[in-house]
């Protein structure tokens, strides 16, 4: 399990790069500056969950293991939700996506939802574990 967490917070840390160069180097002249503070919005919030994945796996047995499966799930659903909904928003002017908005906006808090169940489950696993539970 945590060599699986491992590796999942290594791909999305290297999609993070990849997709912070684009929105930097690509974006930066399509986009409007309000756009492209959204796309870097979704980018931070990517690193910041993708980071906590790599925590989460050097964490050991510090977490159990269904604690630690359900904290990766929560951040990697959160990332999708979250920073995905921020990645099609910002670009919906070049993409055409204009149709969606409806239906992507509201992807945005639930995926910060996920963020935040994440990180309280990691809160309450370790005041279990800290009562020895």
């Amino acid at each position: 399990m945590r060599d699986r967490i491992l590796a999942l917070g290594a791909a999305l840390m290297a999609l993070t790069v990849l997709l912070g160069a684009f929105g930097a180097h690509t974006l930066k002249d399509s986009l409007p500056e309000s756009a492209l503070a959204q796309w870097h919005t979704g980018v931070n919030y990517q690193f910041i969950h993708a980071i906590g994945l790599l925590i989460l796996a050097a964490l050991g047995d510090r977490v159990p293991g269904r604690w630690a499966g359900s904290i990766a799930l929560a951040f990697t659903v959160g990332i999708g939700l979250f920073s995905g909904s921020l990645y099609l928003l910002s670009t919906r002017e070049l993409t055409g996506l204009h149709a969606l908005t409806g239906l992507l906006g509201p992807l945005t808090p639930l995926g910060g939802l996920c963020f935040l169940g994440g990180w309280l489950a990691l809160f309450i696993s370790a005041l279990r574990q800290g009562d020895g539970r």
